[in-house]
């Protein structure tokens, strides 16, 4: 999917695990399924995941990434009403592999699939509940930083736009471009900032028996403006739902609901568009995952 990506074999680990874990050594190591593009996952035992980068790095702008999502996990577990990864350790580079690495307790549970939900209606309640949660945690007074996700959406529009071309022949450029000079016209979040996980895919929500378990991949968390979250809306949930989960997500009393739900739609669509023309050829799963949101926001008539 990626310059510098490398294979990481299952016979790597287990030996990067013995090597550094050693109350691991000799528990079965096998590769885990995922439509994921930033990590290869490898469960350990039946308790115990490993987490490698696809593009290995070992210094410290990758130690810091790897740090503040444990510490993510942290902050956030005790305030959500679903798992989060509980860290368990950091690995470092060995015989096989280059780079720092991480291992979290195994959550089962499976990504949701915006084909097979079982209830929308009650999943986008239930994801409503989690999103309020995790808004409620406090900041400590920390502001946007700058750089991630949460800002205002300006910030994304040249990529947005480069995004958009190379997507001619793969969607409806002309109306998608349309949608998004819309939501560029939102008034921006007044603040304060919220937490707020920032990459609210189908595959980084675990299911079970329908219902939300888990939140995965804590590596976007950061505070900024939570209408980066109402991503779900176009993602994942039917056009029935969506009303629903909008109905029980009502913004930040400062906000005005209208302009943030234009906001969430443009988030939807600043993650959407690069997606589409990067992934159609390596990883057909994302690919579809974006296809899917363009076309509901081509579709919604939620009002603006």
């Amino acid at each position: 999917m990626h310059a510098g990506q490398v294979d990481v074999p299952a016979g790597v680990v287990a030996r990067l695990v013995a090597e550094q874990f050693p109350a691991w050594r000799g528990l079965p190591v096998r590769p885990v399924v995922s439509a994921g593009t930033v990590n290869a996952l490898f469960r350990v035992g039946e308790d115990v995941v490993a987490r490698l980068p696809l593009r290995p790095a070992a210094d410290a702008g990758q130690r810091a990434a790897l740090l503040h999502e444990q510490a993510a996990a942290r902050l956030l577990a005790p305030h959500l009403p679903v798992a989060v990864p509980e860290p368990l350790g950091l690995g470092e580079p060995g015989r096989g592999y280059p780079g720092l690495w991480s291992v979290h307790r195994w959550i089962p549970g499976e990504p949701a699939d915006p084909d097979a939900l079982d209830d929308p209606e009650r999943l986008a309640t239930d994801l409503a509940a989690v999103i309020l949660a995790l808004r409620a945690v406090d900041t400590g007074g920390r502001r946007w930083d700058g750089h991630s996700r949460g800002g205002p959406l300006a910030a994304r529009d040249d990529g947005v736009r480069r995004a958009l071309a190379a997507s001619a022949g793969l969607a409806d450029v002309a109306r998608l471009t349309a949608v998004w000079e819309r939501c560029l016209r939102a008034p921006v979040h007044p603040g304060p900032a919220r937490w707020l996980h920032a990459d609210l895919m189908p595959g980084n929500l675990l299911l079970r028996h329908g219902r939300p378990a888990a939140v995965i991949d804590l590596g976007t968390v950061c505070v900024g403006d939570p209408a980066v979250d109402l991503m779900p809306a176009w993602n994942l949930l039917p056009a029935p739902a969506r009303a629903t989960f909008r109905q029980a997500l009502a913004p930040d009393a400062a906000d005005d609901a209208d302009a943030a739900w234009e906001r969430g739609r443009g988030w939807a669509l600043a993650q959407a568009a690069p997606a589409l023309p990067y992934y159609t050829e390596t990883n057909p799963q994302m690919a579809a995952t974006a296809r899917r949101t363009l076309q509901a926001l081509l579709a919604d008539r939620t009002p603006p």
